[in-house]
């Protein structure tokens, strides 16, 4: 277990619009707001994109995506960690749980999930966090990774 402690900074309460994309628009909102690392609570709309369901084969590196559409307007809840990639820039990993007339698809937004409508983020920026996400060569993530470890 890797870990940083860190205290509560500034909270975002953002709407999402109608045609956002995630994860771009919130990664694009902390880089413009000068916001590093923060938890991410989404509620809302998903009209279309792909969401990575789990990797194709349990114990085979590098991991080889499952990738299921997105097909019509999907209710979303989902949570995520905000975190510097190793250039710097804001990345947002998040999951969620998107529902459409009793079925559910809970996946990671990796690949991109469009806004239906709207969106509702609520952004609680971290600070004093020491902790980035690097390239992993054996999976082909980027993991978080202290910087002073």
């Amino acid at each position: 277990m890797k870990y940083s402690e860190g205290k509560i900074g500034r909270i975002f309460v953002i709407r999402l619009e109608d045609g956002d994309k995630l994860p771009d628009c919130i990664e694009r909102f902390a880089e413009e707001n000068k916001v590093l690392t923060a938890q991410a609570m989404l509620v809302g709309g998903i009209g279309s994109g792909e969401v990575v369901t789990g990797p194709r084969r349990n114990k085979e590196l590098p991991i080889d995506p499952m990738l299921v559409p997105v097909d019509g307007v999907h209710e979303v809840v989902g949570l995520g960690v905000l975190a510097p990639d190793k250039d710097g820039r804001p990345a947002l990993h998040i999951h969620a749980a998107l529902g459409r007339a009793g079925a559910t698809v809970t996946g990671c937004l990796r690949e991109g999930v469009v806004t239906w409508l709207v969106g509702e983020v609520i952004l609680c920026e971290i600070l004093g966090i020491n902790m980035v996400r690097l390239p992993d060569e054996a999976s082909g993530f980027d993991l978080l990774t202290r910087t002073d470890a």
